[in-house]
């Protein structure tokens, strides 16, 4: 972090902005928690050309989340913030959540993921940002409510995001604008290793660079994402 700012929604402010600031590295291929290469930019387009990952999401889509401690659902309602509902539909359908680590949690706060274990993925899809949305339908960073991370400059929200724990109205006035919900599994939320609560300065940038194997050597007993997907309904 830049600066220690005894107020959560700075902590969060903060925290994102830091992830702009580091430059990834061309890298091995990183592996997953068994030992299996995690995906790479080969196994989609998009992967390394995040413009080809351009399709309207629908009006309203559900997304399972599978984690390490369990699963959940998320509902997400376009109307809500168009750009950002596009923006992790097509995350979700590429195939970019596959062992991705919740590399920042704070008890009650939030938990926060979406930097790829594969450098070379980072490479292309940490500057891919996209046009911030207004909170015109008037919804707020409620518990469960599934918001993309940004930094304090515009349009600078690219592929992390974050899960509320707590209330966190205050977000609301600073552009953070939610998308989804969770509308299952809801318990798992509480569940998701907080211990190590917020980053330093040098985490974000580090694990763009290196991935998951330095994330899972900084924070060995962190959760991870395994996979997302779209539910057909």
């Amino acid at each position: 972090m830049l600066y220690r700012i005894h107020t959560m929604a700075f902590y969060l402010f903060f925290g994102i902005f830091t992830a702009n600031l580091g430059c990834a590295q061309e890298t091995n291929l990183t592996k997953d928690s068994s030992g299996k290469p995690i995906i790479s930019e080969s196994d989609h387009p998009a992967m390394s050309d995040p413009t080809l990952a351009n399709k309207t999401a629908p009006d309203k889509f559900k997304v399972k989340v599978e984690t390490t401690k369990g699963a959940f659902v998320i509902e997400v309602d376009r109307s809500w913030a168009p750009n950002g509902a596009d923006r992790f539909y097509n995350m979700v359908e590429i195939g970019y959540f596959q062992d991705v680590a919740i590399f920042r949690a704070i008890k009650g706060f939030m938990f926060q993921f979406g930097i790829h274990g594969d450098p070379k993925v980072n490479k292309f899809w940490k500057e891919a940002t996209i046009k911030d949305d207004k909170n015109a339908r008037g919804v707020s960073n409620e518990p469960g409510y599934l918001t993309f991370a940004r930094s304090g400059l515009p349009n600078s929200r690219s592929s992390q995001l974050f899960i509320n724990l707590g209330e966190n109205g205050s977000l609301d006035r600073q552009g953070f604008t939610p998308f989804g919900k969770v509308v299952e599994g809801m318990d798992v939320l509480t569940k998701i290793e907080t211990k190590y609560g917020e980053n330093s300065n040098e985490v974000q940038p580090k694990f763009q660079a290196e991935g998951n194997v330095f994330i899972k050597k900084r924070y060995p007993d962190i959760d991870f994402i395994k996979s997302m997907t779209l539910v057909k309904e």
